[in-house]
């Protein structure tokens, strides 16, 4: 549980542990983060999250880029919400209206709905937004 909360490599944790009486290696440390680590995060991710539901300013900010792969212009869809954390993140090979209304659904469909979203002034968001039907919630701006 140290590990989760503070900073600390897995050989600073085995020390406060030998101090206590504990007698483990590091690796047993390591195993163990690589086995409860994930159930810890999803845990602390769905709280808080479900925290940031209750307040109004519960925003999201989506975005695009563009990436490479394999040779290939593709585009990388992601939201990130008011505190900087990327909620989602969705590949595609087109940049229009299904792909920015596919987006949105897929992340509320995991995350809940949203007060407000941020993004650019892709037109695609627009009419993505329209049909979901937040279309009066939208804001366009740099973050």
């Amino acid at each position: 549980m140290m590990y989760v909360r503070f900073p600390l490599s897995l050989r600073n944790v085995e020390d406060p542990l030998h101090e206590r009486g504990i007698d483990i290696s590091y690796k047993t440390v390591r195993l163990w983060w690589n086995r409860f680590g994930p159930l810890f995060a999803a845990d602390i991710r769905e709280k808080r999250v479900s925290q940031m539901r209750v307040y109004s300013n519960w925003q999201w900010h989506l975005d695009e880029a563009f990436v490479n792969i394999s040779g290939e212009t593709h585009y990388l869809w992601r939201a990130v919400d008011h505190e900087g954390e990327v909620l989602e993140s969705f590949v595609t090979k087109r940049r229009d209206r299904k792909a920015a209304l596919k987006f949105p659904r897929k992340t509320m469909k995991r995350h809940g709905r949203v007060h407000v979203f941020v993004t650019d002034k892709l037109r695609s968001y627009g009419a993505a937004m329209k049909e979901i039907g937040n279309a009066d919630r939208q804001e366009t701006g740099r973050w």
